[in-house]
């Protein structure tokens, strides 16, 4: 069997893994993520790791090197609600086949090899993005323990429950001491590489994010008595706040602006809203652009609420600042793609990796491998047994590449 087609059965393999029959749903510290580690476990030790398990839940195989230093590759074995088979899973598969690669050939590095495998990127359990990596990179908050899942069960109940202690998570914290930096193999989740005809890219960027929660609050009335000119209506309002982040990303380059939430009271079809609710997300590779963008949005917001004479609230829910992968990596995976005959192209990622914490505490870089229709966070995710050999081969030369650095 081919490195892909191994790939390709193991990433089936862990589909299977799911709380939720007929759907893949692989939640944090879950019986569907156990029976992951079981396999993950199993493919980790064949591959000539070592395998240890952290208190957060963290899978983290060792492959020994001739040197003291060490290169982290990784990715996250979560999954959100009725979700694809790829899209976190598939960069573990890649960096255990490319191990595999050395072991079998009898090669030790000039450094050691790190394959981790995160309990949590998605954040599906307990809302807590990025748990995995934060507790390997010493960002972890332990105030996020006192979180309850929707079945009552606190975080750190969870982590017991799962074999870990809450208590030792700070203990976990890896060093950075010889770190060579970190490299993360995904799946793009955008149409890019499919258009340009490509299996591989190179991220060089991985966009900021601001998500801020507005809401206007206006008065509630009878939706056939109440004169148009006489109404404190809030969802025309937050329907203006819309169409001015649509017309802001459409018009400034690389900038995507979205509202994915709204909530209108009392929800009644014959009742004015007294309400909206509503979020708002928006991200760019360069943090003034975004910071500027999201303020001037929210100028607008106040100028609406004022002229239709409804209250204004924003609070922000979330700022992640724009991460940049360290250009040494970038030029070195493109010179593998470069090397396997493929063209190799830099691109954006507008959607949030574990590489964005690992930055914290080393050099990142990623690789995306082309999927179907750009689809991902969907059953429909699909990746093709081609594209992952050339992700495995390109991984592998920038082991070779890496070495003779």
């Amino acid at each position: 069997m081919t490195d892909a087609a191994t790939v390709m059965q193991r990433c089936d393999v862990l589909a299977a893994c799911t709380d939720e029959p007929g759907s893949i749903t692989r939640p944090f510290a879950s019986d569907a993520m156990r029976r992951a580690h079981q396999y993950v476990r199993e493919w980790m030790r064949e591959a000539g790791m070592s395998v240890s398990r952290d208190n957060v839940g963290n899978l983290r195989a060792r492959h020994e090197g001739e040197g003291g230093s060490t290169l982290l590759l990784g990715s996250h074995l979560d999954s959100v609600r009725n979700a694809g088979r790829y899209d976190g899973p598939l960069g573990v598969m890649v960096a255990i086949a490319a191990v595999q690669r050395l072991h079998d050939g009898g090669r030790r590095l000039p450094f050691a090899i790190e394959v981790l495998a995160f309990a949590d990127e998605e954040g599906l359990r307990f809302g807590t993005t990025y748990l995995g990596s934060r507790a390997f990179a010493g960002t972890f908050d332990a105030h996020d323990l006192e979180r309850v899942d929707a079945a009552g069960v606190t975080m750190a109940d969870a982590i017991r429950g799962f074999g870990g202690d809450p208590a030792r998570i700070a203990d976990d914290r890896r060093s950075h001491d010889g770190l060579l930096g970190y490299v993360e193999v995904h799946i793009e989740q955008g149409p890019v590489l499919e258009a340009r005809g490509l299996p591989v890219g190179v991220v060089s960027a991985i966009a900021g994010q601001s998500r801020v929660e507005l809401q206007f609050t206006g008065e509630a009335g009878h939706a056939g008595t109440v004169p148009m000119d006489r109404r404190r209506d809030a969802l025309p309002a937050a329907s203006e706040v819309v169409l001015a982040a649509e017309a802001a990303a459409t018009t400034q380059e690389g900038l995507v602006a979205t509202v994915g939430k709204l909530q209108v009271e009392p929800g009644v079809a014959n009742v004015i809203p007294a309400s909206a609710t509503f979020t708002l997300d928006v991200r760019h590779a360069q943090d003034a652009v975004r910071a500027r963008v999201t303020e001037a949005l929210l100028s607008r917001a106040r100028d609406i609420g004022k002229r239709r004479k409804l209250a204004m609230e924003a609070r922000s829910i979330g700022e992640n600042a724009a991460v940049h992968c360290a250009p040494r990596l970038v030029t070195l995976l493109s010179q593998a793609i470069k090397d396997r005959g493929q063209r190799a192209v830099e691109l954006t990622s507008g959607a949030g990796h574990d590489a964005v914490v690992m930055s914290s505490m080393t050099d990142v870089g990623m690789l995306f491998v082309r999927c179907k229709g750009g689809v991902s966070h969907n059953p429909a995710e699909s990746v093709t047994a081609a594209d992952v050999g050339v992700a495995v081969d390109v991984l592998a030369r920038f082991l070779e590449l890496l070495a003779r650095k």
